[in-house]
């Protein structure tokens, strides 16, 4: 009997050792996150990459956390403390000014604005970055992302809680929150109030914080049950104002790269918000709607191609549209296979830029400022999804400023931004 016991007690105690092996600690690595545009595995395999010390890594992650450390000492941002509301009279709603429209006169007492205003496209009028919310949005769309990406890969507390910091403040604190909506986006002023082609200034940037928000749901800390359903009901809002408002249904309509990188926030927000059947049907109309229609049969795409700001303008809506592809791996639609009537595909589109992305020719078409490093990221987004020649193009890419981060993040970003 005394023999049973002992067998028992030892069986118990493997039992337990055990068990301490197999279920995760309160302090065990985050688990896959369930973004919408990187993938949550690719991610966690990375993060065990990470752990284990891969030599390959470790320059990647020293210039992410670089870019978090900056972070930490910045924000959190607000859209009430612009020095006047937008339009409407409600401090809590977004505003931002037209980038390109330019005013004709001297201001004065009776024409404080200078009016009418003129278009200049591709010169950015500075006054756009003073006045209104279009810089402090896109500080906290990329403070977000990089401090949520380096908490998730190292650890560190301070990361996510500067993260849940910023978000609370811009989405969520009612003080200080955001209204659901881009009504009063690119007004012009003295003209209109906002504008469709305003919805650009989210639709660019704002899947990153789509996917951070996943990331921090695996258990960051300082980012609680209230914090993940109070950005749901934001974003189911934002999504409900997307599809509903003229402003929405006008850009929806878009045949340029704000019909894509529409696409891809609607895509987006509906994965993250739940109706995987809209992001699916919204993936697959992207074939006909935007590739077949905006991409030409030697990948050149013409309307880009016309703009002042030509390689831009190229680079920035194959972003949106490798971004897309990306969130189509997550509702079964393989965007990259697709060929249009004649031959169109992103294959063919990221394959037009390589020889100006890697130097071996000049770009042949109007660019006001061309840099090479902008077309990276969608060249390594073709080579991931299998295309030979864009795969023997990365040797010979221009590492962007800061660093190339594509190992850590795998989802393209506009390397060159400038407001759409």
């Amino acid at each position: 009997m005394r023999g049973r016991r002992s067998r028992t007690a030892v069986l118990l105690a493997a039992v337990v050792t055990l068990g301490a092996v197999l279920v995760p600690s309160a302090h065990a690595a985050p688990g896959a996150p369930r973004t919408a545009v990187l993938d949550g595995d690719r991610l966690q395999r990375t993060k065990l990459r990470l752990d284990r010390g891969d030599p390959r890594l470790g320059n990647s992650l020293r210039q992410l956390t670089a870019r978090a450390d900056n972070w930490l000492h910045q924000g959190p941002w607000t859209v009430v403390d612009k020095p006047k509301p937008a339009p409407g009279g409600d401090v809590h709603d977004y505003l931002s000014q037209a980038p390109y429209w330019w005013p004709t006169t001297a201001p004065t007492a009776d024409n404080p604005w200078g009016c009418p205003y003129e278009q200049r496209d591709g010169q950015r009028n500075p006054e756009v970055d003073t006045g209104t919310d279009r810089q402090d949005v896109e500080r906290v769309f990329d403070s977000t992302y990089e401090l949520t990406l380096a908490w998730y890969y190292t650890g560190r507390k301070a990361y996510a809680e500067k993260a849940g910091q910023i978000l609370r403040t811009w989405f969520l604190d009612p003080a200080t929150r955001m209204n659901p909506n881009l009504d009063h986006a690119q007004f012009i002023p003295c003209k209109y109030d906002g504008r469709a082609i305003g919805i650009i200034d989210f639709s660019q940037s704002y899947t990153s914080v789509v996917d951070a928000v996943a990331i921090l749901a695996t258990g960051a800390p300082g980012w609680s049950r209230a914090d993940r359903a109070g950005m749901d009901r934001w974003q189911t809002d934002f999504l409900d104002w997307l599809l509903t408002s003229d402003f929405g249904k006008q850009e929806a309509a878009a045949t340029n790269n704000h019909g894509t990188f529409h696409d891809l926030q609607l895509a987006a927000l509906a994965y993250a918000t739940g109706d995987k059947d809209l992001a699916r049907r919204t993936v697959l109309a992207a074939r006909s709607r935007r590739i077949d229609a905006q991409i030409a049969a030697d990948g050149g795409q013409p309307q880009e191609l016309a703009r002042t700001r030509s390689w831009h303008y190229s680079t920035f809506d194959l972003v949106a549209y490798t971004r897309l592809a990306a969130i189509g791996r997550h509702v079964g639609v393989d965007l990259w296979s697709h060929e249009g009537p004649d031959g169109q595909s992103l294959f063919r589109a990221v394959d037009f830029l390589l020889p100006a992305a890697t130097g071996a020719a000049a770009w042949p078409y109007p660019e006001l400022e061309f840099h090479r490093y902008a077309a990276a990221d969608v060249v390594h987004a073709a080579a991931d999804a299998g295309d030979r020649r864009a795969r023997d193009a990365v040797p010979y890419l221009e590492a962007p400023p800061g660093g190339d981060l594509w190992a850590l993040r795998p989802a393209a970003e506009q390397l060159d931004s400038i407001a759409g």
